[in-house]
């Protein structure tokens, strides 16, 4: 069957047709598309300004808590040397003993000092009788007088002989004195509680005392455990508080050795004469008992001490706190669920919480979600997994510089 020819009617209207259709096809392509471009970045802008957490600004008391890297040092530690020149006769103590204050440490050979102490007795003794008879033949000189059997000048000499014997009397007893103070320098004892370190000789060595700025050998060092002391700085913006806190009684100190040890607690007994100017600290000194030798000299602890409270403070969560070019600030929730920035002031930050000057208490502030907000964002309250922003200031802690 043969195909009927189109006519040029036919063939004028298929062009037409066919414009018709695209365009038609390309305004609803263009009408779909921009709807759906719309409600993305309506999704978008709902999503980016409505979820937020907040809480309220709280007042409150907060201790200041300051923390600082302490160095534990003996109250008293000395090196113990022999002030004679001579040979240790017994050693009676081992490395790493502890000692009683008096307890024996070193003998040395006093063979000689004894001896000395010997003859001072002796002629002390010769003294005290040479004595006995001069002041007998006085009284008996004296009742002579008396009764007109010698003259003024027997008298005198015999006075003369009892003075002259007591004064030799009082010589050699102070020489029986040093004899004793040398045979002392024969025993080397503990000065004060504590525990011995190395011992530098043994029975049979000669030791003998320094001259000039040059001293002596070191025979052992005692140093004192218990209590003991850990030294610190504090930066000196901390000195009136902590000056004030001293006059008003004691002020206490903890410190820890090792995570998860129990805290022992002290007392702060030093502050120093002046501030190092090149670091802008104050030295400080805080006392602890220490029985059970868990702190040791020159080993490395964190102390904590609270030498003053903020009264009334106004207390929010740290991360509530935002950082701007200029200043800081936190976002606040208005009645109408709009955002307003408030520049603050911190006053001090420990850990979980910030007390910042600028703000009431009772004000809502934005926790999480910050990031996205713009003064005037209208926001929603979204929940949230953990309320951090409900914790409370521990009673230790670290102080942050603001």
């Amino acid at each position: 069957m043969n195909a009927v020819p189109l006519s040029g009617t036919h063939r004028r209207r298929w062009p037409w047709i066919a414009g018709v259709v695209i365009i038609g096809a390309a305004l609803i392509g263009g009408w779909w598309f921009g709807t759906s471009r719309n409600q993305e970045a309506k999704g978008a802008t709902r999503a980016a300004t409505n979820l937020v957490v907040t809480t309220r600004a709280q007042s409150k008391d907060v201790p200041v808590r300051l923390k600082a890297n302490g160095t534990v040092t003996a109250l008293q530690t000395v090196d113990l040397r022999a002030q004679v020149t001579s040979t240790i006769r017994d050693v009676h103590i081992v490395e790493g003993q502890t000692v009683a204050k008096g307890d024996l440490l070193f003998s040395l050979d006093s063979r000689a000092d004894d001896a000395n102490i010997r003859k001072a007795e002796a002629q002390v003794e010769k003294d005290k009788a040479d004595l006995a008879t001069a002041q007998r033949n006085l009284v008996r000189n004296k009742d002579l007088f008396n009764q007109k059997f010698i003259s003024q000048a027997a008298l005198d000499v015999a006075q003369n002989s009892s003075d002259t014997l007591t004064a030799q009397l009082a010589v050699d007893t102070a020489a029986l004195e040093s004899a004793r103070v040398a045979r002392a320098y024969d025993e080397i004892r503990a000065p004060f509680a504590g525990r011995t370190g190395t011992i530098g000789v043994r029975a049979g060595s000669l030791v003998q005392p320094g001259s000039g700025v040059t001293p002596g050998a070191v025979l052992v060092t005692v140093t004192q455990i218990d209590p003991i002391a850990v030294a610190f700085t504090l930066p000196e913006k901390e000195l009136p508080g902590l000056q004030s806190a001293l006059r008003a009684g004691d002020v206490n100190a903890a410190i820890t050795s090792q995570p998860g040890d129990e805290p022992l607690r002290g007392k702060v007994t030093f502050v120093d004469n002046a501030v190092d100017s090149s670091t802008g600290t104050i030295r400080v000194k805080a006392e602890f008992s220490n029985p059970k030798a868990r702190l040791w000299p020159g080993a490395y602890v964190n102390v904590e001490l609270s030498p003053r409270t903020i009264p009334n403070a106004i207390v929010v969560p740290a991360q509530a706190v935002q950082t701007g070019p200029d200043s800081r600030f936190v976002y606040v929730v208005g009645d109408d669920n709009k955002v307003a920035s408030r520049p603050v002031t911190l006053a001090y930050v420990d850990e979980g919480f910030a007390v910042v000057d600028g703000l009431k208490a009772g004000a809502r502030v934005v926790v999480e979600g910050a990031q996205n907000l713009r003064p005037g964002s209208e926001v929603t309250e979204a929940q949230r997994e953990s309320p951090k922003a409900d914790q409370k200031p521990r009673e230790a802690g670290s102080a942050k510089a603001p």
